[in-house]
């Protein structure tokens, strides 16, 4: 075998060797499968139309999501992925929208902003009304005349009342019980509407705006004969004049 045989058939070996590798590596590139791009990112979006009511007004949530497999929207649970639902909130309410899917999470949300209903116009009450609930009668010991201090604090609220409605004017009729003669009680009666006015032009009412006068035993609030009943009898009355 020559010399230059054994080199051709080295240089052949060395080729084919070679090409051997090639191939067996080009194989290998083909068996490996590409890399899968990672899933998509969820998109999300919440409106509320209108954004702005009065209560007891309703509002319609529209929503639209992307990539998502859980989707929840506050107040509402579990929604589809886009739609509309109306909603009637009685305060101001935040909707949150939450999207989850493979490929994270998207959060959106919605204002809504509710204000009160006006308070219904209240009936008009007439300067007598007024005057009934309140101004109240004041009441007297027996056979006395001076305002007891357990009646001190109805003074002053008639007092205030009167100082408030200065156009209002008044009359102040003395009462008394049964007991003792007509005129003796005329008299009383009298000086209990008097005591009144006086203590009522003290508190700032003008005294021109209050008549006096007396019923004595007259006209009574009660016919039982008690201490209760009698009690009732024992008062000043005020009347808007």
């Amino acid at each position: 075998m020559s010399k230059s045989f054994v080199t051709r058939f080295t240089v052949l070996a060395t080729l084919a060797g070679i090409l051997f590798l090639a191939g067996c590596a080009k194989k290998q590139a083909k068996a490996a499968p590409p890399s899968p791009p990672p899933p998509p990112t969820p998109t999300a979006s919440l409106t509320a139309t209108p954004a702005d009511i009065q209560q007891g007004q309703s509002v319609q949530l529209s929503w639209n999501t992307s990539n998502a497999t859980d989707i929840n929207i506050s107040g509402l649970g579990t929604v589809s992925a886009s739609g509309t639902q109306t909603v009637t909130p009685e305060d101001s309410t935040t909707y949150d929208l939450s999207a989850k899917g493979p490929g994270g999470s998207a959060d959106a949300s919605a204002r809504v902003t509710v204000t009160p209903k006006p308070a219904p116009p209240q009936p008009s009450i007439s300067e007598d009304e007024l005057f009934r609930q309140n101004v109240k009668d004041v009441f007297f010991d027996f056979n006395k005349y001076d305002i007891r201090a357990d009646q001190e604090s109805i003074l002053q609220s008639d007092a205030r009342f009167l100082s408030d409605h200065p156009d209002i004017a008044l009359s102040v009729v003395g009462h008394c019980d049964d007991r003792g003669s007509e005129e003796y009680n005329l008299a009383l009666g009298e000086s209990r509407a008097n005591a009144f006015r006086q203590e009522l032009i003290k508190l700032g009412v003008s005294g021109d705006r209050i008549k006096t006068t007396s019923l004595g035993k007259e006209q009574p609030f009660c016919n039982d004969n008690n201490e209760q009943c009698w009690q009732q009898n024992r008062r000043d009355h005020l009347a808007k004049d």
